[in-house]
């Protein structure tokens, strides 16, 4: 049959409705409040395309090198083509209309609005949930009912959803859709619950909510409040009320769906009562023992009505041990970056002196730098002086160098730990390695030198030492572990984010459980190339020039989805871009670091722009709505208005896109109530630039390193007013530089009202527990 009633199925049903389907049957026949609707069968998808003729074009035309992106891009159009272009048999199209009119009418006695969703045959099953890989639409009336049905066929051959199945391993040719017609609920609040933790399914319900339709909490476009209950005796532990800026609702005349600010007196209204939380909590009961495991219910409210709109089992719960609650083991352990107190990995401080630190055999202590990434490893030393000498780093051993390139990052992930005799908390060095967990130490000055090659020593990139021999600790290396989510996610109302630099550590950033990638810079996707920009377009071509790009941005966005990933544009001076092929012709500048990078190298050489612009734009094309373009180094309004010219000029929508400016100069700070006029979503503070240019300080240079202050008064204030100008005109603020890791500073955003904070890969978890310490405090504090 072309349509089945949610009270006719269940998840006996699973292949001919989906999982979407057959969890709200399941729902219907549990007694649950589900809104009235019906499912348009996967069979009669497959008849759809089978009596149109199309279905092994459909399929020849998907099976594509998904990582041609030229070719991926022409599939989609033209798989999607043949099926929104083939017509309804007679039959079909009248059962489903006749389905539509037997709903209901609404309020007024017209044609009902109804939800239009995709329901994939390999979406929202227990071991594999794809949820957003296919198409939902909402307030739709019978004059485009049958149009959105096709286009969520269509949906099943985005961009996105052919590489996601592809690289999951599912058969093309073997994936059905369904499709669920409901009556909307026209929601006045709404949110999700998680019956269980969904990382550690400790028994304690998390239940977010903001006003209007639940889009907007799904998709991120508002910060919900979030309530937390202890399910064995019932009482609230936490009641966390965010400012909530926008909703979704019904626009009354159009049907549309609309975003719109939440009126004053209701931004920080507590949005569920403690009847209503105990109702949620109810239900959720009864969802998890009908499924008898836990469940991820999305739910609304409507005329003081709960309705279930959908649940789905928690695929992310890991049953391993460790803490339910991620609780330190020690005080020590709070501290940023996993650094304990005795450690400097968090506050920037110089080489250690001999004899400070141990960890090696005798603690003879060659010598001493920064700790940039965390973890106590031996290895033999493998000194190299240039490029064609990486071949002779095996797996286990230590780079010793002056300074890492891009062209390293292949011998650095074999290595175990690296040292270099240049860099700071910021070089090359001490991000890449951070995210690929190697332990490293850096700015030793000397290491080259006074290291032989083969000689077996052992690095602390905690303290920053290295010492001669093995350790005698563990016969083991001590490298810093990937994130996993066996350690709770604390929930905070503040955002953290988490860094990313190149496309290879983006499983472990992912991991980490952060809310979304603060920064992901482009310039070492462009750098590792091995040529500028210019030379490579000249050697290969545009296209693969951005079709590298595309490539770098979708690792990351697709480890992600749906939470957002924020892009930046190419930031990299020109000393970097001198050492690649092709530039020679890149100006000599006494301090690149002031000189010709950011938006002014962007604005000045708009076709390189250009290309950047044209991946976003492609990406999403193919469906990657969680990327948000963020330009560094933008001094006034009238950088960031050029920039929002070359963004449309490129076909990119800047009112229907999130985009913003990083705060990285004084002037930009001072500046940002102009900027806003532009139509700028977000800022994002680069502290380590911010801090360089306020006080004077080159945050590379050695003999003024202890003056480098991130917490100086004029930083601060300038941080602090920037966030109070763009909290009065509904502009997002973030932090995206090194010092998100220390905790004065965190201590300090959100007391300032930030949106969110965004650290290293190995410090979001202690940046978590930093946040939800604060606004607990910051909670009690406004109750007392």
């Amino acid at each position: 049959m072309p349509v089945h009633w949610l009270e006719e199925i269940g998840s006996d049903d699973i292949e001919d409705v989906g999982g979407k389907g057959a969890s709200l049957g399941e729902l219907t026949n549990a007694g649950l409040p589900v809104p009235p609707g019906f499912v348009v069968s996967a069979g009669t998808y497959r008849s759809f395309i089978e009596r149109a003729g199309i279905d092994e074009e459909l399929f020849d035309t998907v099976d594509v090198d998904v990582e041609d992106s030229s070719a991926l891009a022409a599939a989609a159009e033209r798989a999607q083509t043949l099926v929104v272009e083939s017509d309804f048999s007679e039959d079909v199209r009248s059962e489903i209309l006749d389905a539509y009119r037997s709903i209901s009418t609404d309020d007024a006695g017209g044609e009902p609005f109804v939800a239009v969703r995709s329901s994939a045959t390999a979406e929202d099953l227990p071991d594999a949930s794809f949820a957003g890989q296919q198409e939902t639409f909402l307030n739709v009336r019978e004059e485009r009912l049958l149009e959105r049905i096709r286009e969520c066929w269509a949906s099943l051959f985005t961009q996105r959803a052919i590489y996601y199945r592809q690289k999951q391993g599912f058969d093309h040719s073997a994936v059905n859709i369904a499709v669920v017609v409901q009556r909307m609920v026209d929601a006045d609040r709404s949110g999700v619950l998680f019956t269980s933790h969904p990382s550690t399914g400790d028994q304690r319900m998390i239940i977010e909510a903001a006003w209007g339709l639940g889009e907007a909490v799904v998709s991120g476009a508002v910060s919900p409040d979030n309530y937390v209950v202890d399910r064995s005796e019932g009482e609230i532990l936490t009641a966390t009320v965010t400012d909530k800026t926008v909703m979704q609702v019904k626009d009354p005349e159009t049907g549309e769906t609309v975003e719109k600010s939440v009126p004053d007196e209701r931004r920080e209204q507590r949005v569920l009562s403690e009847a209503e939380i105990r109702e949620l909590v109810a239900l959720g009961e009864r969802v998890e023992k009908h499924y008898e495991t836990p469940q991820d219910v999305e739910w609304a409210i409507v005329d003081d009505e709960v309705y279930m709109l959908q649940s789905r089992p928690i695929t992310t719960i890991d049953t391993g041990s460790g803490d339910a609650f991620g609780t330190p083991e020690s005080p020590a352990e709070e501290l940023s970056g996993g650094a304990t107190a005795e450690g400097n990995v968090t506050d920037g401080s110089g080489a250690v002196a001999e004899g400070e630190a141990s960890g090696g055999a005798g603690d003879d202590v060659l010598v001493g730098g920064l700790g940039a990434s965390p973890g106590t490893v031996s290895g033999a030393v493998r000194i190299v002086d240039k490029l064609d000498e990486l071949d002779k780093v095996r797996e286990g051993d230590v780079i010793v160098t002056e300074m890492t390139t891009p062209d390293m990052v292949p011998a650095m992930k074999r290595a175990s730990g690296i040292v270099t005799d240049e860099g700071g908390m910021t070089s090359h060095a001490a991000i890449i390695s951070r995210e690929l967990g190697v332990p490293a130490v850096v700015g030793t000055q000397s290491a080259t030198t006074r290291l032989d090659d083969g000689q077996v020593i052992t690095l602390d990139g905690k303290r920053g030492t290295v010492t001669s021999g093995a350790s005698t600790t563990s016969s083991e290396p001590e490298t810093t572990p990937a994130p996993t989510p066996s350690a709770a996610k604390p929930m905070t109302a503040t955002e953290v984010k988490v860094n990313v630099s190149i496309p290879d550590a983006a499983e472990r950033a992912a991991a980490s459980g952060a809310d979304g990638v603060g920064l992901l810079r482009i310039e070492h996707m462009v750098l590792s190339l091995d040529k500028t920009p210019e030379r490579y377009v000249q050697d290969h071509g545009a296209d693969a020039y951005v079709d590298e790009l595309i490539d770098g941005i979708r690792t990351v966005a697709d480890e992600f989805y749906p939470r957002s990933v924020r892009v930046r544009t190419l930031d990299a001076p020109t000393d970097e871009f001198r050492e690649l092929q092709g530039g020679g012709d890149e100006p000599e500048e006494h301090n690149p670091m002031l000189g010709y990078r950011g938006i002014r190298r962007s604005l000045d050489r708009p076709e390189v722009f250009r290309h950047e612009l044209d991946a976003v734009r492609r990406l999403f094309e193919m469906g990657y709505d969680n990327i948000e373009l963020m330009f560094p180094l933008v001094n006034d309004a009238e950088d960031a208005r050029r920039a929002r010219e070359q963004m449309v000029e490129a076909g990119i929508d800047p009112d229907k896109r999130d985009w913003g400016v990083m705060i990285e100069t004084p002037a930009s700070a001072l500046s940002v109530g102009e900027m806003a006029e532009t139509g700028i979503d977000f800022v994002s503070f680069g502290t380590n630039d911010l801090t360089q240019y306020t006080l004077a300080v080159d945050r590379n240079n050695g003999a003024v390193a202890d003056r480098f202050d991130e917490l100086h008064p004029a930083v601060l204030e300038l941080i602090s007013s920037t966030i109070e100008t763009c909290r009065d005109r509904g502009i997002e603020t973030s932090i995206c530089g090194q010092a998100a890791s220390k905790p004065d500073m965190v201590e300090f955003l959100v007391e300032e009202g930030i949106s969110s904070l965004s650290a290293n890969i190995d410090a979001v978890r202690d940046v978590q527990r930093e946040v939800k310490r604060v606004e607990q405090r910051l909670l009690l504090d406004s109750i007392r």
